[in-house]
């Protein structure tokens, strides 16, 4: 209903400020709505799709800009696909096998229902191992989470754009990119990690504060201080996102975490700009450097959250709870 009245609001009103008006009660409640869960599973989609995702979306829309403004107007039904789904429209098919754009050719192929397969049953082996985690060193079991969460994630962005290439019949962008071959912080944000929080910070974040920025240090070094905005913010919506999972106040190692990853990809651009790419270190060098510097601030940083919040333990009753379910669906006379 939100979405349908935000569609209309885009047809009567021109970008600007009446538009923003408009919408921002909007923008409201869809912060508001992950309060109103308890489920980890359900409330955190939630949060990422609607609070994070679809908001920033939205407030793109009231200035003219992002993926919901067109002209002429988007129909309401991919209006409302593009709005709470984490997906991204192909911008040029017919491109993909062209090795000019990186970012494309990273893309062109998208996974099988095999691949998928193989990674749920990864997950769910996952879970049933939790139940010897009193025999794991806790940091063997953070590295297990580490897996666990990309997987499921992976898994999730894929059947949301599963349902939005089936509502809108043409063919999307994939969300992830083998993230453990990355050559550099920059590949891995920019090019293979959860593509749909980068393709909207960009525009949100990015572009204006490079804007800005270069009239104050000139073009060439503006993409900096646009790096270091960028994770900021999305500090502060990861920062939310896991308030909404565990309700209680925020330690900031979440925001440390960002903040680290920030100033290093930061330092490598600089790097990059001084040094020629023939002088640079080979993949097989800087996949493992860069994986291991990834999952060892994630490690320390960012999946400790999941412990402090006992989001692990919520997560893990509502797969009991499933599985409960289930069984008693499929044997309805087995006590």
């Amino acid at each position: 209903m939100s979405l349908c009245y935000c569609h209309t609001a885009g047809k009567i009103l021109p970008p600007g400020a009446g538009r923003f008006l408009a919408i921002a009660p909007v923008v409201v409640l869809f912060f508001l709505l992950p309060l109103q869960l308890t489920s980890v599973h359900l409330g955190g989609s939630t949060a990422f799709f609607i609070a994070w995702l679809a908001n920033f979306k939205l407030l793109l829309f009231t200035a003219g800009n992002g993926p919901l403004s067109a002209t002429p107007p988007l129909p309401l039904r991919r209006f409302l696909a593009l709005s709470c789904l984490p997906i991204k429209i192909l911008q040029n098919p017919s491109e993909k096998q062209s090795p000019k754009n990186h970012h494309e050719t990273l893309n062109q192929e998208p996974k099988s229902f095999l691949n998928y397969w193989i990674k749920a049953l990864i997950v769910a082996l996952m879970v049933k191992l939790y139940d010897y985690s009193e025999f794991i060193h806790p940091k063997v079991i953070l590295f297990i989470y580490s897996w666990h969460v990309y997987f499921f994630l992976e898994i999730i962005l894929a059947i949301t754009q599963f349902f939005g290439r089936t509502l809108l019949g043409i063919e999307l962008e994939p969300q992830f990119h083998d993230p453990y071959f990355s050559t550099s912080l920059q590949d891995f944000w920019g090019r293979r990690w959860n593509l749909m929080a980068t393709n909207i910070l960009q525009p949100t974040i990015y572009k204006p504060t490079v804007k800005i920025a270069a009239k104050v240090v000139g073009r060439k070094w503006a993409p900096l201080p646009g790096v270091m905005a960028t994770f900021l913010v999305s500090a502060i919506m990861h920062e939310l996102i896991f308030y909404y999972l565990g309700r209680m106040k925020p330690n900031w190692e979440l925001t440390w975490f960002f903040v680290i990853h920030g100033f290093a990809l930061t330092v490598e651009i600089l790097v990059k700009k001084v040094l020629p790419e023939k002088r640079r270190l080979p993949a097989a060098v800087s996949v493992p450097v860069t994986l291991v510097f990834i999952f060892s601030t994630a490690i320390w940083l960012f999946f400790p959250q999941f412990m402090r919040l006992k989001i692990d333990v919520k997560a893990f009753e509502e797969y009991a709870a499933l599985v409960s379910f289930i069984k008693k669906l499929a044997f309805p006379l087995v006590s």
